[in-house]
């Protein structure tokens, strides 16, 4: 037997069973059968009485008594087979709806049996369906911890129960010293104490006692980590010796005028010193792949076009590209402004753009006299042909394609500076993870003079005291956002409808001006609906989260988010972000009816409890899982066997560390003790890990 044996040759399966496990459970090999771990661990010294039986328990649970009678049950056209269970505190009934004509006649009457399974209650009697049941005496080599697996309905009926797992998962683990080779070396093993790799799975699959799972678990945990990282390290590493870049040694004109005389407010020191690690990354002949984190609102804007000016003065150009045209849009209104009179040429490009126009960005980019492009995925198009492409800003990464961002790397010779940036804060554990091959820089301070959002939750009952409040308001000069969940109605979901909310919003505050904005607008519609607000013609802007990102209004001190449990934390806080920009108090109101689910509530909570947007991502984390949070396009490579990214941020972070420290002292792992380390890695991991090298 080797792990790439099919389950069918396993002790106990069988060709039939096999295809059964695999199309529910998705399991082929023995190596699958042994990386499917116990989901909990029953304490076989936990032995209930009947009598402390209560009516809310949903564990499954072991009992010790006598099977005294078994009868077959008619009822119309089904049977089903009933026994009576008694122990020295009361009765009970056991009932199968599905059975064979074995399992009746195998049933051990009047004899001492273990019985494990969920209790059902109706009419205050107790009951359990389709009960595992075992002799009392023990089998040879079982442990105190009974493993219980993840199974289905549809393998239970098929007599694939606890017990099947547990005696498939027995026979294989007899084979473990064939199977398991180790993959540490000696030094790591002493430093960490770490129990050998066979004894790991053994006691993860059939623990000795509580402690040998403990060290089984954090070993496995900390190989699965270790792994992962040394991919993401590897990469890291042959970046920085084979990625050559352009150096940019110089600030030169641009920056400095801008600087000097443009510059609209003073940079925090955060900003200073993120744009200093950038600085000295393009010093350096070396591909820059940096990831910029900031808040909203906390000027990750200013250090992209302070990057893009040093850009420009090393003779380069540069393109800032957006997932969406109202956010590439935002950024373009936003820098040309702030270039306005410099004279240095920008454009936009994105699917919405003109023909005339393409004509001319095309041009100007091969001749070298357009400076900085923004734009969407319309940048990625073949025709777009840079003269010297030398840096590339890509904001919100996790929200294009692998082969995509490649397109972008493709269009100079010398692959451009990456610069990644997002205003969706990653939590620590993720960014320690998914994002360890690149260089962090992190905005973690807002702009002098901002004020933080104070954010309140209302209910139905509080309606006319938030129109009233939002009155006072405009008529201190302020300008408000009404947001709605859909733009049409759903007929099995009570969410606010924008148009009913239009209505509603014109009729009480019939006296200003409402303009309107969602994502079925035609992009010239949407740029005249924000212009119009944005000028203070309208006092009332009603839209979708399309106004999530791109929207920039600091005149605009309040946010009333109706149905607010409906939308996810992450999105709560970038929509709050449209507000809080100006030096004014600004407020945001959360809107939900009077039920809320145990989710929504924490969501409401945190909201109004902090406005740091990395404590917000840690508990949406925690709701969501990590891979929402990474989005669909790192999705698969969340699928750790073991480790929870949620619960082993201590593992990982010692992992990381771990790796670093290695690869710092031995960056081809040819050291004789590292051998081990590399062998393995290659063997098992390198075709996986399509993002790493190693010669």
């Amino acid at each position: 037997m080797t792990l790439e044996t099919s389950i069918e040759y396993v002790k106990g399966i069988g060709p039939e069973r096999a295809k059964l496990i695999k199309s529910v459970l998705g399991l082929s090999t023995v190596e699958d059968l042994l990386n499917f771990y116990p989901i909990r661990y029953l304490d076989k010294s936990k032995i209930y009485k009947i009598s402390q039986l209560q009516e809310e328990s949903s564990q499954e649970i072991q009992l010790r008594g006598k099977i005294t009678q078994v009868q077959e049950i008619q009822t119309g056209k089904t049977k089903r087979l009933s026994a009576k269970f008694n122990d020295d505190t009361g009765s009970m009934d056991l009932v199968w709806f599905q059975y064979s004509k074995w399992l009746k006649e195998q049933l051990p009457i009047n004899k001492e049996v273990y019985i494990f399974g969920k209790i059902n209650v109706f009419n205050r009697q107790f009951s359990m369906p389709h009960p595992e049941i075992e002799a009392e005496e023990k089998k040879e080599g079982e442990t105190r911890l009974k493993p219980i697996y993840p199974s289905s309905e549809k393998l239970t009926k098929r007599g694939l129960n606890q017990r099947f797992f547990q005696n498939a998962l027995r026979n294989i683990c007899k084979e473990i010293p064939n199977l398991i080779e180790e993959n540490f070396p000696e030094y790591l093993m002493k430093t960490f104490k770490f129990m050998s790799r066979q004894h790991a799975f053994l006691n993860v699959h059939f623990p000795k006692d509580q402690e040998h799972f403990d060290k089984a678990d954090y070993r496995l945990k900390f190989e699965e980590s270790f792994f992962f990282q040394l991919g993401y390290g590897l990469k890291k590493l042959h970046h920085k010796t084979q990625s050559h870049g352009n150096p940019f040694p110089i600030i030169g004109d641009h920056f400095n005028d801008f600087y000097e005389n443009h510059l609209p407010f003073e940079l925090t020191n955060a900003q200073k010193r993120v744009l200093k690690e950038i600085r000295v990354d393009m010093k350096r002949p070396i591909q820059m792949n940096r990831l910029l984190q900031g808040d909203v609102g906390s000027g990750k804007t200013m250090v992209a076009l302070l990057t893009m000016l040093i850009a420009m003065d090393n003779g380069f150009q540069s393109c800032l590209m957006a997932p969406t045209e109202i956010l590439a849009q935002q950024h373009y209104n936003g820098i040309k402004e702030l270039l306005e009179k410099t004279g240095i040429n920008i454009r936009l490009l994105t699917g919405s753009t003109k023909a005339a126009e393409r004509r001319i960005i095309h041009e100007e980019l091969e001749n070298g006299t357009l400076s900085i492009l923004v734009g969407t995925h319309a940048v990625l198009e073949d025709k777009v042909k840079f003269k010297n492409l030398g840096l590339a800003i890509i904001d919100e990464q996790h929200r294009f394609g692998v082969a995509q961002r490649a397109k972008l790397w493709a269009k100079n010779k010398i692959p451009p500076h990456i610069l990644v940036m997002t205003a969706t804060p990653i939590p620590r554990t993720l960014a320690m993870s998914f994002y360890s091959d690149l260089d962090v820089s992190v905005i973690d301070e807002m702009p002098v003079g901002r004020k933080p959002i104070i954010t309140a939750h209302r209910r139905e009952k509080d309606r006319l005291y938030v129109y009233n409040f939002c009155k006072d308001e405009i008529k201190k000069g302020r300008q408000v956002y009404f947001v709605y969940p859909l733009i049409e109605e759903s007929e099995t979901l009570d969410y606010k409808n924008l148009m009913e909310g239009l209505e509603h919003v014109m009729e009480y505050f019939s006296e200003y001006n409402v303009t309107m904005l969602h994502g079925k607008m035609k992009p010239d519609e949407k740029d005249a609906a924000m212009a119009y607000f944005a000028s203070g013609k309208a006092e009332i802007m009603v839209a979708t989260t399309v106004i999530e990102v791109g929207v920039n209004v600091p005149n605009a001190s309040v946010m009333v988010i109706e149905s607010s449990e409906r939308f996810g934390l992450s999105q709560l806080h970038q929509l709050r972000g449209r507000v809080g920009r100006g030096a004014e108090q600004s407020y945001c109101i959360l809107m939900t009816s009077d039920k809320l689910s145990k989710e929504s509530r924490t969501r409401i909570k945190t909201m109004t409890e902090t406005n740091d947007g990395f404590k917000i991502s840690e508990v949406d984390m925690q709701l969501r899982g990590p891979g929402d949070i990474l989005g669909t396009q790192q999705s698969g490579v969340v699928d750790f066997k073991r480790l929870d990214l949620i619960n082993d941020s201590a593992i990982i972070k010692t992992t990381k560390n771990t790796v670093e420290r290695i690869l710092e002292a031995d960056p081809m792992l040819s050291r004789q003790d590292n051998l081990i380390i590399k062998n393995y890695y290659i063997r098992y991991y390198k075709g996986k890990n399509k993002w790493s090298k190693i010669s």
